[in-house]
C-alpha cells in the first residue's frame, strides 16, 4: 500500500485524478451498497431536479470521491509547499485576513467536500492552526496517514490534539491565546456530543463542540472548502465567514453550523461524500425525533 501511494503521489494530478475517477466509478457500479446510499442520500436532499439528473450526479460524484480518494496521496507525500500551491484560487480570503487582523481566533468549519485535505495544508501554511486528529481503525492506514499529515508539524507535536477531553482543552487553550483550528463537521459524533437536527431535511446526529468551542473562546466560524478545478488544473478555496455567535442553545448552534455546511455543498454537489452514512445513531445516542426507539 505504501509503494501504490508513493505512486499515485510521483503522477502529475491530472493523471491521479483520472486514476482516482476510474476507481470511484468501479465502486459505484460493483457495491449496491454504497451505490444505494449515495442515491438515497441525494434523493432526500433534493439536489436534482428529476430521476436522471439525480443518476447523472451520483455517477458524477462517484468519480469525485474516487479523484478524492487518490489525491489524498499527493496531500501526504508531496512537499508541503508544493500541496499548499495547488490552491490556485482564493474566494473570501480577504475576511480571514481581515479577521486576524483583529486578532480574532478561527475555527474553519471543513466538511468531507472536494479537497479536504488539501485545504487543511493550505491552512497549515498559512495560519497557526492546531487540529485534532482521531485514529484511524485502521492500523496501516493509520500510520501512513500519520507519517503524510506530521510532515511541516510542529516537531514537538504542539500543534496537533488527540481527540479527547485532554485534546478539546488543548484545543480551548490554543483558541485562547488568537490561534486556529479546523473542524470536520460532518462526522458521526459520540453518545452525548452531539444533538438530532436537520441537515438537507432530515435528522443527523451532528457535533455540539463547533458551538462549545466558539462560546468558551469568541472565535469566528469560517466555512471552507477546497473545490476541484477540472483536469488537474488545481483547487479554489472557497471560504464563508460566520463573525457573530452561535445561538447559546446547543441544537439551534449545531443546526446553524449544518446550514453552513449545506450552503457549501450547494456550491459543489458532486464534491460531497453522499456515501456517508451521515443519518447513522450512533451506540448509546437517543433515537433521532420520529424514529422508533
Amino acid at each position: 500500500m505504501r509503494l501504490l501511494l508513493r505512486f499515485l503521489a510521483w503522477l502529475d494530478l491530472s493523471a491521479n485524478h483520472r486514476l482516482g475517477a476510474l476507481a470511484g466509478r468501479l465502486v459505484y457500479l460493483l457495491s449496491p451498497r454504497y451505490r444505494f446510499r449515495t442515491l438515497e442520500n441525494l434523493r432526500s436532499a433534493a439536489i436534482a431536479p428529476d430521476d436522471a439528473a439525480l443518476r447523472r450526479l451520483a455517477r458524477e460524484n462517484a468519480a469525485e470521491i474516487g479523484r478524492g480518494g487518490t489525491e489524498l496521496a499527493w496531500a501526504l507525500f508531496r512537499p508541503v509547499e508544493e500541496v499548499a500551491g495547488l490552491v490556485k484560487e482564493l474566494d473570501g480570503w480577504e475576511t480571514v485576513e481581515r479577521l486576524r487582523a483583529l486578532g480574532r481566533p478561527l475555527i474553519f468549519v471543513t466538511p468531507h467536500l472536494g479537497g479536504y485535505d488539501i485545504a487543511g495544508r493550505y491552512l497549515w501554511s498559512r495560519l497557526p492552526i492546531m487540529a485534532m486528529y482521531r485514529p484511524h481503525k485502521l492500523g496501516w492506514l493509520d500510520e501512513l496517514i500519520r507519517e503524510g499529515r506530521n510532515r511541516g508539524a510542529a516537531p514537538d507535536g504542539s500543534n496537533v490534539a488527540p481527540a479527547t477531553m485532554a485534546g478539546v482543552r488543548m484545543l480551548l487553550r490554543h483558541l485562547r491565546k488568537g490561534g486556529c483550528t479546523v473542524i470536520l463537521p460532518d462526522q458521526v459524533p459520540g453518545e452525548g456530543d452531539g444533538e438530532w437536527v436537520d441537515f438537507f431535511g432530515r435528522p443527523a446526529y451532528t457535533m455540539t463542540l463547533t458551538g462549545r468551542l466558539q462560546e468558551a473562546s469568541g472565535a469566528a466560524i469560517v466555512f471552507c472548502f477546497a473545490e476541484r478545478l477540472p483536469g488537474g488544473a488545481g483547487f479554489r478555496l472557497r471560504l464563508r465567514a460566520r463573525e457573530e455567535p452561535l445561538p447559546a442553545d446547543r441544537a439551534a448552534a449545531a443546526r446553524a453550523i449544518n446550514a453552513g455546511v449545506e450552503e457549501l455543498i450547494r456550491l459543489a454537489p458532486a464534491q460531497y461524500l453522499w456515501g456517508y452514512n451521515r443519518y447513522k445513531r450512533p451506540a448509546g445516542a437517543p433515537p433521532a425525533p420520529g424514529a422508533l426507539p
